[in-house]
């Protein structure tokens, strides 16, 4: 959801215009009542204030102006049932009331009646066409609705009205972002910071758009600068955790020296919420399974995701799913229809949603995102679930203590290696830590393309927050090693990202002529570019996870070097869990005469090119009943020691 931040301008839509459908001495005493509860309102006692815009509409219940007040206060104690009621029962006496439309459309939005909410700032914008604030939620409106046009278009036309709407320039920043436009976001969200250096949730999203762009260092500047500002915001903070593992400057035991640092910080400020569970301590009774995500949607995540919530054993396990994020598509609608009980949570405050979790006795309770995306280790915090599991989506320690254990298995976190550097404990599952199912099946030329090209072609697929500044050094080794070779990269924006990439490569030797930059493109053109890629380089710190199996799944072989972290060690679990250890090199120099060794190993490439698909679907790493035993094991285990009072 697009933050509105246009309340601390025009709090609540309040019309300083006249009511319509009163009479005059009705309206009379309602305008004396109105009067005494505004002051209150300006006091801050707002419960009087709704006591006293009550009485109004009572005395003058055909007095628009009554209904209104009403609502504003009502919205202002939290109660938006009733601030919903009194803005229809304003519209219904002057339909034409632009601030009833527009209070009463910014409501529905936040509760995702979308056409409802689209057809009232319409309404509001007709009667008032100067109305900038209603242009911002239309904006939020067409962009939670996926029209990412319409919602530039709203959001031009308010800035048009308002140049200095820091709140405007804000949305527009994201939505921009959305488009790939990035260096017209980063342009927008520094106005906005100029405008008003207090907007903590601009500089957020212009570390975001930083990082997006591999510009690891200016993105973690802007995360210090933000902290002096609001040294406990745990949004932030955690928003920099993520982005700390891309950075080469930072060392393993330094990353989880910050990331307890803010686990701790966490735990002091939220206390657990709830006192004894109610859950039996029966090891071998069935189990409610809890998994949180803001990724339900087209997302690497759901790639993941979705086999475990389609498979799991229906006769041991209910399983429920709280959506934290307000993207929606095809592929929420398919989870939803997968899980037992689907919960939309975003709306929900941390502690509404660790309430909700506690009432349906949530016995196992699943992080999916850690310190990616929606921030929500806050529920976590609140130990609404007696056990609790981070997995998939943050491939590293979420620092918090209330989260007792993290997935992930023995080529990801070999023992003794890792262990030291997470506050969960970790439990390795047997096989692999993910079971794919690709999200699209496009057809493998039975020809690599060096065939008709003459060179080999290597290629990357992964985001270009992942393209260090070492993997960089190291792609270009192998090209002036190799001068005939080609390299493809997909998925790099325009602009400064890939201008970066061409320059640093060029510097290094390689020109800028052998080099293939591709943009964001629709999933069935991202999985044909693996036809024109020979052999696929793995980024190092930060490895591939998604995109390493959607290589191999189109029949291109990857390189990878792991490091210390279990995320520079996905592609390695994956190489493992296959059987191609090969490829797997030890050092930076190994991984460069890797990747130079295969580009003449011909054959080899032409016959992994036709065995890979075949070799995935016969190895763990899509044997989904396989999986979900081990995961449903992992789950067992885990709730056993529950049982005992061991964990």
């Amino acid at each position: 959801m697009l933050r509105n931040l246009l309340n601390r301008l025009f709090p609540f839509g309040r019309t300083p215009e006249p009511g319509v459908g009163a009479t005059t001495s009705a309206r009379g005493v309602a305008d004396r009542l109105i009067a005494e509860g505004r002051r209150a309102e300006n006091e801050g006692n707002f419960c009087d204030a709704c006591d006293k815009y009550r009485k109004a509409a009572a005395s003058a219940p055909g007095y628009a102006m009554a209904h209104l007040n009403l609502g504003i206060g009502l919205e202002a104690i939290g109660d938006a049932d009733g601030a919903i009621k009194s803005y229809e029962a304003a519209l219904a006496i002057d339909p034409a009331n632009a601030y009833a439309s527009y209070n009463l459309g910014k409501l529905l939005y936040a509760r995702g009646a979308l056409p409802r909410a689209e057809e009232l700032l319409q309404s509001a914008l007709e009667h008032r066409p100067g109305f900038p604030e209603a242009q911002v939620v239309l904006s939020n409106v067409y962009d939670s609705q996926g029209n990412l046009d319409a919602a530039v278009a709203a959001l031009k036309a308010a800035l048009k009205q308002r140049p200095d709407y820091a709140g405007a320039l804000y949305n527009y920043g994201l939505v921009l972002r959305k488009l790939r436009r990035l260096s017209e976001a980063e342009a927008a969200l520094r106005r906005a910071i100029e405008i008003d250096a207090s907007m903590l949730a601009a500089y957020k999203a212009l570390a975001v758009i930083l990082r997006d762009q591999a510009r690891i260092g200016e993105s973690l500047e802007v995360f210090r600068t933000a902290q002096k500002l609001a040294p406990d915001n745990f949004d932030m903070l955690s928003a920099e955790l993520f982005t700390l593992n891309f950075s080469e400057d930072i060392s393993e035991k330094d990353l989880f020296a910050k990331h307890k640092a803010f686990g701790m910080q966490l735990e002091r400020a939220i206390l657990p919420r709830f006192g004894q569970f109610r859950n039996t301590r029966a090891p071998e009774r069935r189990l409610r399974i809890g998994y949180v995500s803001g990724d339900f949607y087209m997302h690497p995540v759901s790639v993941f995701t979705i086999p475990v919530v389609e498979r799991h054993d229906r006769s041991a396990y209910d399983i429920y799913c709280y959506s934290t994020g307000t993207n929606a598509d095809n592929i929420t609608r398919q989870i939803r229809n997968l899980a037992d009980v689907w919960r939309d949570a975003a709306p929900m405050s941390d502690a509404e949603l660790a309430d909700a979790i506690n009432r349906d006795e949530i016995d196992i309770l699943v992080d999916l995102s850690g310190h990616t995306g929606t921030f929500r280790l806050g529920v976590f915090a609140r130990q609404p679930a007696p056990l609790q599991v981070t997995w998939l989506g943050y491939l590293n320690t979420t620092g918090l203590t209330r989260i007792q254990c993290r997935l992930c298995d023995r080529y990801t976190d070999p023992v003794d290696v890792t262990d030291q550097l997470h506050t969960e404990t970790l439990v390795r599952l047997p096989n692999s830590q993910l079971c794919y199912r690709p999200f699209a099946s496009i057809g493998i030329p039975e020809l690599p393309p060096f065939k008709q090209n003459g060179f080999i072609t290597f290629g990357s697929f992964n985001q270009i927050s992942k393209l260090s500044q070492s993997v960089r050094k190291l792609w270009a080794e192998i090209l002036t090693t190799l001068p005939d070779s080609r390299l493809v990269v997909v998925g790099i924006p325009e602009g400064r990202a890939r201008d970066g990439l061409l320059r640093d490569l060029e510097v290094a030797g390689v020109a800028p002529a052998r080099i293939t930059a591709v943009p964001h493109v629709p999933l069935d053109q991202y999985f044909r570019w693996f036809n024109s890629v020979d052999i696929a380089l793995d980024p190092t710190p930060y490895s591939g996870c998604t995109t390493t199996c959607d290589s191999l799944w189109m029949g291109v072989p990857v390189i990878t070097v792991p490091g210390a972290l279990p995320e520079s060690r996905t592609t390695v679990s994956i190489l493992s869990t296959l059987g191609l250890p090969e490829w797997i090199a030890s050092t930076p120099d190994d991984y460069v005469r890797l990747a130079v060794e295969y580009a003449c190993e011909r054959t080899l490439i032409t016959k992994l090119r036709g065995s890979l698909r075949a070799m995935m679907r016969d190895s763990p790493l899509m044997d989904e009943s396989r999986f979900l035993r081990d995961l449903e094991a992992s789950y067992r285990y885990m709730w056993r020691m529950w049982c005992s009072g061991a964990a």
